[in-house]
């Protein structure tokens, strides 16, 4: 059989779907707990999304995809109440730790005054920024 090889700057979707497919079914065929349950907390002005998270429990652990705020209303505790809502419904779920990620050293900062600590920390990942990852190794359930 002849192979054919190709580069892409920009590779057809289709294709970049079944090569994440699966290497996520590979590791969770490996998984003590293939099961993936998506999570997300959303906060609304109105009709406007003004914050919100993102990610997954797997394998007792919350996995946070995404944390964002919109910029006029950071400072305001917003992120912290997100991320304490993904912990707790984590815990609900059996979760026993949570996982984050970020490229900005002051989010980094405010994750460990969360009960975050740094696992990893790549200096210069993309550029001038550094990727840190972190995890909080004890999940409270909240009422």
């Amino acid at each position: 059989m002849t192979l054919l090889w190709t580069l892409h700057a920009e590779a057809p979707a289709e294709d970049l779907q079944v090569i994440s497919g699966a290497v996520l079914s590979h590791v969770r065929s490996q998984a003590f707990d293939p099961d993936a349950s998506p999570l997300a907390c959303l906060v609304h002005e109105g009709d406007t999304l003004i914050a919100g998270g993102s990610g997954r429990t797997e394998c007792q652990r919350l996995f946070v995809h995404y944390l964002w705020v919109a910029e006029e209303h950071r400072r305001a505790g917003l992120g912290s109440r997100i991320l304490q809502e993904l912990e707790a419904e984590a815990a609900r779920r059996g979760c026993r730790d949570a996982i984050i990620e970020t490229l900005d050293d002051s989010v980094a900062t405010l994750y460990r005054q969360l009960g975050y600590h740094s696992i990893a920390h790549v200096t210069n990942y993309l550029g001038p920024c550094h990727r840190h990852i972190l995890l909080k190794p004890h999940l409270s359930h909240r009422q």
